[in-house]
């Protein structure tokens, strides 16, 4: 199961807790506000909840914003 743009922000902004929009996506971690590596391992949990597959966890970790992580999960 693909996620869409759409529900991905939402996933990020309701069980990360990290308050982004789409526009947002491509935004270096650096950026965002408040994120450190803990997002990442929430987020990957959320992800795989979510979409019912494994993620694959070694290639987001070398991600350098929510929107790559959003194309790799897409793809897996």
């Amino acid at each position: 199961m693909s996620i869409t743009t759409e529900e991905f922000v939402q996933l990020v902004n309701d069980d990360i807790g990290v308050q982004v929009g789409a526009s947002e996506l491509e935004a270096d971690f650096d950026a965002l506000p408040g994120w450190d590596s803990l997002h990442l391992l929430k987020l990957v949990t959320a992800l795989e909840k979510s979409t019912g597959r494994k993620v694959p966890v070694g290639r987001l970790l070398e991600a350098r914003s929510l929107g790559e992580i959003h194309r790799l999960a897409s793809a897996s």
